[in-house]
């Protein structure tokens, strides 16, 4: 029965996560790196047990990034945001032009088509907000100046990606009027979420402060998942990303009197869900492919490592921060996940990249995230080792508040 196949596949997910998360802990490895090499092992492309209907635990894996970016949005404040809107509103899209410049340019070298170039860089060009965050709550840094920079610049990616599913299936036939008309409805849908998200920051901190009134818990758990999943509904059907809609209803509740104790119930239920969602990502993978074109799979994680470390410490010090906070987010950003997953797979469905090439960025994708855990765990060890690159006061003060404060 179908049923019993979904629950299986579902046991094998959570049991990959138990035995992955406990290899990585062993090792002394971030729990996402257990977690991917778990779904790896029971992923179609491995011996042993095997998941029959990926595509169904995808969809239930979806509430991973909903719950985890939810969270982030309650820990999160406006305020935080406020003071990263320039380097992440023009820093940020400079920067996924630089990452798409540069694969052309590493395209040229390789003999890969312009129009697969554009492809690996829109694709590469997109940091995993899900793997960023989760590394960065693990190592306390969420409030961190790099942290709130690299957070603000992957909200900004949210954005650019459903710009870049529009485009990317009618990239060889794109005409002047296309790119207004799809220009014209995304604005239409960030004025609708506009008002909408003005009257519910008036209306639900409201609502929550009279909820602890009524004595019962369960309630105030049972409205903000209504909140949360209702927001993020609403800014997918406006076309814009889940992700980005679940993150603006934990904002929201974060103004409350009981945000911070919504946060804490919902912890156990995110990491739950978190672990899900990155077991499926280790099934997508195949490691043939790290060794059936190497060439290929060195160069897109040249662009994405090298490339993107380079280009975003530019683009951060340019917006006058420290060098080491520009080096901390640079090191951040070198990787890409689940979004860049959803772009290519679009691309190859329209025909515009080959087997080899989807498999290449998936196996990329593989490596940059287990280089990226080891990077951003290992970076700031590095550079407290020059001088030019040690914390300014301010910045150690803002890195130290979290560990205080976390849960």
């Amino acid at each position: 029965m179908p049923e019993t196949v979904f629950y299986r596949d579902l046991a094998y997910v959570f049991v990959a996560a138990v035995l992955g998360g406990l290899l990585a802990k062993r090792l002394g490895q971030p729990s996402i790196m257990g977690y991917v090499l778990g779904g790896i092992l029971i992923g179609p492309f491995t011996p042993g047990p095997t998941l029959t209907d990926i595509h169904n635990l995808e969809l239930f894996a979806e509430i991973g990034v909903i719950l985890l970016m939810y969270s982030i949005g309650m820990e999160f404040s406006v305020r935080d945001l406020l003071t990263v809107k320039w380097v992440a509103l023009i820093g940020g899209p400079l920067g996924l032009l630089l990452v798409v410049g540069l694969a052309v340019v590493v395209g040229r070298l390789l003999d890969w088509g312009l129009i697969q170039s554009i492809i690996i860089g829109a694709v590469t060009s997109l940091a995993s907000t899900m793997v960023l965050s989760q590394l960065l709550i693990d190592r306390r840094e969420l409030h961190s100046e790099h942290g709130r920079v690299m957070i603000g610049i992957t909200l900004v990616d949210d954005l650019a990606f459903v710009l870049m599913v529009v485009l990317v299936p009618v990239l060889t036939s794109m005409s002047g009027s296309q790119f207004l008309s799809i220009a014209r409805a995304f604005g239409e849908g960030l004025l609708i979420l506009a008002p909408v998200i003005f009257i519910a920051a008036k209306l639900v901190p409201w609502l929550m402060a009279r909820i602890p009134d009524t004595g019962d818990h369960e309630l105030r758990i049972l409205i903000a998942l209504a909140l949360g999943f209702a927001t993020a509904a609403a800014t997918q059907a406006l076309g814009l990303s889940l992700a980005l809609g679940a993150f603006l209803a934990g904002m929201i509740v974060s103004q409350s009197e009981v945000g911070h104790e919504i946060l804490n119930d919902l912890l156990p239920l995110r990491n739950s869900f978190v672990a899900l969602f990155f077991v499926t990502i280790g099934t997508l993978i195949d490691p043939a492919a790290l060794v059936s074109n190497p060439a290929l799979l060195a160069g897109i994680v040249a662009v994405i490592v090298l490339g993107k470390l380079v280009i975003w410490t530019a683009v951060v010090s340019l917006f006058r921060y420290s060098m080491r906070t520009a080096l901390l987010v640079g090191v951040g950003l070198t990787q890409i996940g689940e979004f860049s997953y959803v772009l290519v797979r679009v691309a190859r469905d329209s025909g515009l990249v080959d087997t080899d090439m989807y498999s290449a960025i998936l196996a990329a994708s593989l490596l940059t995230i287990l280089l990226n855990a080891i990077l951003i765990r290992a970076a700031p060890g590095w550079l407290d080792r020059f001088r030019l690159t040690r914390a300014r006061p301010g910045e150690a003060e803002a890195q130290a508040e979290p560990a205080a404060e976390e849960r």
